[in-house]
């Protein structure tokens, strides 16, 4: 129950909610005769929509996360004992797909392949389950498992979490993991825009942790220009994650106990 909560609670304050919110109220105001109420609801509702379809405002949003946690160069980067990467990176292979989707995220994965051909890690957690009202052919840990492999990563050096559906239970199912395995630090693989929310989850959960950020997606392509002020489908998308992502780190501020220190510390 707590995690179709948790997906489906905000919903309620995305930009196309709300947007539909307000003109449904829009409607009703009218039915009433309203229509100072109703104007106002209109007008607020394209607002919200072409405020949020904004490229310049997406970026704003999601870059003062990805900010939190810049990526560094692989040679700079710090090493651990494992990396663990975090699913969202790859679709199932429904027909007519012939193989696994692809999407923005996938360069969390190719990310970690690259940590640990540099020697940064010698072994990778993949935690990646899958949700349980979609359709599933395979756990996505294991989708990620078989495209690093056909990446040069040697298979014996992974340990999968297909079980994991959400970034809580990603934590928490890694620091066992880690405990298992006798590994004490890890690379933290995901999206530079989840970082911050994603990075607090496992610090709470006893893994130590350290920030790897891959995926950068504010990049300020449009800046400049007037398109940066123009409505566009992937920026709406853009704040959406934004306040996904806020709204996430929010509840971890109130609801969060104090990191708990690692397994055998003293």
């Amino acid at each position: 129950m707590n995690l179709y909560l948790s997906k489906l609670l905000p919903l309620l304050v995305y930009p196309v909610s709300l947007t539909l919110l307000l003109a449904v109220c829009a409607g009703l105001f009218g039915l009433f005769h309203w229509r100072r109420l109703a104007g106002f609801s209109s007008v607020l509702a394209v607002l919200v929509l072409w405020v949020s379809a904004t490229p310049i405002v997406a970026e704003f949003l999601y870059g003062s996360l990805e900010r939190q946690y810049p990526p560094v160069a692989l040679a700079a980067s710090p090493t651990a004992d494992a990396a663990i990467v975090l699913g969202g990176a790859m679709g199932q292979p429904l027909p007519p797909r012939l193989t696994p989707d692809l999407n923005n995220a996938i360069d969390r994965v190719a990310h970690t392949a690259r940590l640990y051909r540099a020697g940064k890690v010698s072994r990778i957690i993949i935690a990646a389950g899958n949700l349980p009202w979609g359709t599933t052919l395979q756990p996505e840990a294991e989708l990620i498992a078989d495209l690093l492999v056909e990446w040069g990563v040697p298979r014996a050096v992974l340990i999968l979490d297909p079980a994991s559906r959400n970034t809580a239970e990603n934590a928490a199912n890694a620091r066992t993991l880690m405990v298992q395995h006798e590994l004490r630090t890890a690379l933290l693989v995901t999206s530079a825009g989840h970082m911050p929310r994603a990075l607090a989850l496992f610090q709470a959960a006893g893994v130590a942790a350290i920030p790897s950020a891959t995926d950068l997606r504010a990049v300020g392509e449009g800046q400049g220009t007037v398109f940066a002020w123009l409505p566009d489908a992937a920026a709406l998308e853009l704040t959406t994650l934004a306040l996904k992502e806020w709204l996430g780190m929010q509840v971890n501020a109130w609801t969060l106990p104090l990191p708990e220190p690692p397994p055998g510390s003293s």
